[in-house]
């Protein structure tokens, strides 16, 4: 029986291993757990830095005693168990959610998969780091473990397989340190900007600033939807008795920090193409040549012996700013003629002489 052509298209598009583009602007991406594709490479980590303390400014969200700063999905006390310095996740006691809500953050977790090592891909040392609650970066025993590349440790979960393999064997401590931007939606509920995340796996740069396409999930691919700016980091179980120890992050702010300049620069003075040719010239320091300064058409432009090409803005007849620095050149002039200037950069004052025009 001839196939109608959009079913033998959807047909060649399921086992090459490609998902339909859902419309013009939708990218060709690979179908979420597909064995076929490439596996990352396996790279051993070097030896394990655990526990990471954490820096001043951290939120400890687990410090080994209790999990009074963790809840079940109800609200309730967190059913994992804790002692000896480590939670661990009970089977069928359900996700476990941060007290406290975050949004942008870097968030440090060590994990260790169960020894001796039970089952196979999934089914063995399975859990989940979710930021936001949304957004999973797996954890599973992926040391001498084949799974599908985008459910392996360290994807972001049906999106993106690691860049390496970096597992340790099961039963050693493990580090991740996600850098975790959420997405920003506009006042109509459409996406401003997508969620991105970086992962470092036992050290190793394993997820680079990706753009995460929605809500990781088991055989979906969800659409953005508007949620509140900060929520709950949660730990997934998934049936394994997974370890945690040492989680802290650090909350990010929203945008870098600036401010607007202390006072406006000093405005730009015209001066003639007369006037500019006096400061050509070579100079020099105590310590040797400094460097010369050439007119090249209206732009006063000073050539350091170090290489650099700085253009000279003149901010007075005898004082010259630097175009993209906060340095100036304050010139020296007697009787008419530049005998010199002092350069000022950074609280330092740098004199310089002309030794020729």
């Amino acid at each position: 029986m001839r196939l109608p052509s959009i079913v033998a298209l959807w047909l060649v598009c399921l086992l090459s291993g490609f998902a339909l583009p859902a419309g013009a602007q939708e990218p060709v991406r690979w179908l979420a757990h597909d064995m076929q594709r490439p596996r990352p490479p396996v790279v051993a980590p070097a030896a394990s830095d655990c526990p990471a303390p954490p820096p001043a400014d951290a939120v400890v969200l687990f410090d080994g005693k209790d999990l009074s700063g963790w809840r079940d999905a109800e609200g309730g006390p967190a059913k994992w168990i804790a002692r000896d310095g480590y939670m661990e996740s009970v089977p069928n006691s359900g996700y476990i959610y941060s007290a406290g809500k975050f949004g942008d953050v870097q968030l440090h977790v060590e994990w260790a998969a169960p020894l001796p090592a039970k089952g196979r891909s999934q089914g063995r040392g399975n859990s989940g780091v979710f930021l936001m609650g949304l957004y999973e970066v797996q954890v599973l025993d992926s040391y001498d473990n084949e799974t599908y590349a985008d459910g392996q440790a360290a994807a972001i979960y049906g999106q993106y397989p690691p860049l390496v393999n970096a597992c340790r064997p099961p039963g050693e401590w493990q580090s991740y340190d996600i850098f975790f931007r959420r997405p920003r939606f506009h006042a109509d509920g459409t996406v401003e900007r997508k969620a991105r995340i970086t992962v470092v796996h036992n050290g190793i740069l394993v997820q680079d600033n990706v753009e995460i396409w929605g809500p990781t999930a088991w055989l979906q691919n969800r659409p953005y939807e508007p949620q509140e700016p900060k929520l709950p980091i949660s730990l997934q179980d998934h049936g394994n008795p997974v370890r945690y120890r040492n989680l802290w992050l650090r909350e990010l702010p929203e945008t870098p920090p600036a401010g607007p300049p202390a006072s406006e620069p000093p405005p730009v003075v015209a001066l003639s193409t007369a006037e500019l040719q006096e400061f050509v010239g070579a100079y020099k320091t105590l310590l040797g040549d400094f460097g010369k300064i050439e007119l090249h058409g209206e732009q006063l432009q000073l050539h350091m012996e170090t290489g650099q090409v700085i253009d000279l803005i003149p901010r007075s007849p005898t004082e010259f700013a630097f175009r993209w620095t906060a340095a100036k050149l304050d010139f020296d002039v007697r009787d008419g003629k530049v005998a010199g200037f002092t350069m000022h950069l950074a609280g330092d004052k740098y004199p310089v002489k002309r030794v020729g025009g």
